[in-house]
């Protein structure tokens, strides 16, 4: 059975579902999405290198984890499912905020068309990731990664930013 993403149109209105990767073709279609940003009591945020294997952006700095909503889930139930998933701890997840953004991976070709929300939660645990998802991890401080961003871009995934623009609003 493959993985279904949810799809809106421009106002963020559902009107269907397709199959994951068929929504990441070229032109991409609009789907929604969600961005984890896991903060520890220093306020510092925990970013992954997203594994080699994945489909688009493999190799990138990120945030804590992101993925997609199934049909008929909640965002933040999916965000602390994914979180879990992909990196071996759950925490309770707030939502910040959303963005809507494009972005096509220049190795791949594949495309990033998506609403995303942004969840912030606090560090419950260690990490201990899904090596299939991440290839390493740290924690950085806000301030320190949003400047990095800034100045080296390529080293991260083209969300990244809009991403840390939201958390920093609300931290």
């Amino acid at each position: 059975m493959s993985e279904r993403v949810v799809l809106v149109d421009g106002s963020g209105d559902v009107i269907g579902s397709a199959d994951k990767l068929a929504a990441h073709q070229a032109p991409g279609m609009l789907h929604v999405a969600f961005s984890v940003v896991v903060l520890d009591d220093d306020g510092r945020v925990l970013v992954q290198r997203r594994a080699a294997s994945k489909h688009h952006f493999r190799g990138l700095w990120s945030n804590t984890c992101c993925s997609h909503p199934r049909p008929g889930e909640e965002v933040v139930a999916a965000g602390e499912r994914r979180l879990a998933e992909e990196m071996g701890f759950r925490a309770a997840l707030t939502p910040v905020g959303s963005f809507t953004y494009r972005a096509t991976d220049p190795e791949t070709g594949l495309v990033e068309h998506e609403v995303d929300h942004v969840l912030v939660g606090r560090r419950a645990a260690e990490p201990e990731p899904d090596p299939h998802e991440v290839d390493d991890w740290r924690w950085v401080d806000l301030g320190e990664l949003i400047d990095d961003v800034a100045t080296r871009p390529g080293r991260y995934t083209p969300w990244l930013s809009p991403v840390l623009d939201l958390v920093s609003d609300h931290t």
